[in-house]
C-alpha cells in the first residue's frame, strides 16, 4: 500500500519565543526543542514544525460488534471496524491497554494507511462505522480527521473512544466529524487524575459538557471501577448525579470491572458485587440506562423502558437477542421514546425478535 504524504504538516501548535514549539492538541501544553516528542509518544517536533509522527500507522485493527466499544444506544447489532494507532496524553497506572499507550516506543506499528483505504477496509468486511480505538485517538488528530472524511463519503460513520483530555479548539475540531463517542471518566476525583492518571478532572468534564450541549454526536460514558481507588459509594453516587444533571439523564453509563494491568497489579479485580452496588447507586442518582461490563453474569447487560420496565434490547455479551423497538426507536409497549441512533432492525450481530 502506497504511503501518504504525513498529512500534513500537524495542526494545532504554536511557535515560543525561547524557540520551541507548543502543542495545543490537550492541556499539557508539551514544548519540544528540534527532535524531541511529546508526552504522547505520537507528535514530534521535526525542524521547524510539529507533526503526527506516525499518520496513518496502526496497532492493529479488528472487527468488533459496535456493543463493545462499549457503545449499546447506537446502531446495536452492527460491526465496526476498530483502529489503533499509539500513543496517549495520559499516564494512567491501570490502564487495560497499556502496550498501546505507554508502550507505544516498542511496538512495530503497520502501515502507514491511506483513510480511503480504512474506509474501504470497512465496507469490505460489512461494518457499518469505523471506531478509533485503543489508544487516545485524539494525538492521531489528522489522521482521524481525514478517514472520518472518507467515511463520510463511504456512507459509514464514525467513532471516537477517548479519555476526552482535550483542549477546546482541537475538540471541536475533531468531533465535528465524528458520529458517536465514548469518554473514559476515571473517577470523579481530581486528586485520582493527579495521582494515578497524570492529569487532571476539569478538562475531561469540560470534554463532556461540550459534546452533549454543543454537538450532535452520541455520546456514552464509560467508568472503570477500581477496587479501592475509585470505588467509594460517595464518589460513585457524586459522578451518577453529576451527569444526570450536566449531561440529562439519557446518557448511557457503563461501569466496567477492572483487571489487574500496567503498574496496578497489586489490585484485585472487581467484585460482581461492587459493580451491582455501583449501577443501584447511579439508577438512584437519576441516570436511567446503566450497563456493567466484564462481569461475565449477563446482569446489567439489556436496554430496558424507563417509564414500564420492559426488556427493549436483551443482550447476551455482544450479541443482540431481542428487539423491542418500534421503528421510531421507541418502547412497543408503552411508546416511551429510547434515546440513541437506531434503526428498524438491529444489525446482522443480533438475532432480531
Amino acid at each position: 500500500m502506497a504511503s501518504p504524504e504525513p498529512s500534513t504538516s500537524g495542526r494545532f501548535w504554536s511557535a515560543r519565543e525561547d524557540g520551541r514549539l507548543e502543542c495545543g492538541i490537550c492541556p499539557r501544553h508539551c514544548r519540544l526543542r528540534p527532535g524531541q516528542r511529546g508526552f504522547c509518544g505520537a507528535r514530534g517536533r521535526l525542524g521547524d514544525r510539529l507533526l503526527p509522527l506516525a499518520y496513518g500507522c496502526c496497532s492493529g485493527f479488528a472487527v468488533d460488534p459496535i456493543e463493545k466499544k462499549p457503545l449499546h444506544h447506537f446502531l446495536p447489532g452492527t460491526r465496526a471496524l476498530s483502529f489503533g494507532a499509539a500513543g496517549c496524553n495520559l499516564a494512567c497506572r491501570f490502564c487495560q491497554n497499556w502496550e498501546l499507550s505507554r508502550g507505544a516506543a516498542t511496538l512495530a506499528l503497520d502501515g502507514p494507511y491511506r483513510p480511503e483505504a480504512v474506509a474501504r477496509a470497512a465496507l469490505d468486511h460489512g461494518c457499518r462505522s469505523v471506531a478509533f480505538t485503543y489508544n487516545e485517538p485524539l494525538v492521531s488528530h489528522e489522521f482521524c480527521v481525514d478517514t472520518a472524511q472518507a467515511c463520510r463519503e463511504a456512507g459509514l460513520r464514525t467513532v471516537a473512544v477517548s479519555s476526552g483530555y482535550q483542549c477546546a479548539g482541537p475538540r471541536e475540531a475533531f468531533y465535528r466529524h465524528m458520529d458517536a463517542a465514548n469518554i473514559d471518566l476515571k473517577a470523579f476525583s481530581d486528586r485520582f487524575y493527579r495521582r494515578l492518571c497524570g492529569g487532571r478532572l476539569e478538562p475531561v468534564l469540560e470534554t463532556l459538557r461540550y459534546l452533549r450541549r454543543q454537538t450532535g454526536v452520541w455520546l456514552e460514558v464509560t467508568t472503570l471501577v477500581i477496587p479501592g481507588g475509585n470505588d467509594d459509594p460517595a464518589e460513585l453516587a457524586a459522578l451518577a448525579r453529576w451527569l444526570a444533571a450536566e449531561l440529562g439523564p439519557d446518557v448511557p453509563l457503563h461501569f466496567s470491572a477492572f483487571h489487574p494491568a500496567w503498574r496496578m497489579l497489586d489490585h484485585p479485580r472487581t467484585p460482581a458485587a461492587t459493580l451491582l452496588a455501583a449501577r443501584r447507586i447511579a439508577l438512584d442518582a437519576g441516570l436511567r440506562h446503566v450497563y456493567l461490563g466484564n462481569l461475565g453474569t449477563g446482569e446489567g447487560e439489556d436496554t430496558l423502558c424507563h417509564v414500564c420496565g420492559r426488556r427493549l434490547i436483551g443482550r447476551d455479551g455482544y450479541t443482540i437477542r431481542a428487539w423491542r423497538l418500534t421503528e421510531a426507536g421507541a418502547c412497543d409497549h408503552c411508546g416511551t421514546p429510547c434515546p440513541g441512533v437506531f434503526e428498524a432492525r438491529p444489525g446482522s450481530t443480533g438475532a432480531g425478535r
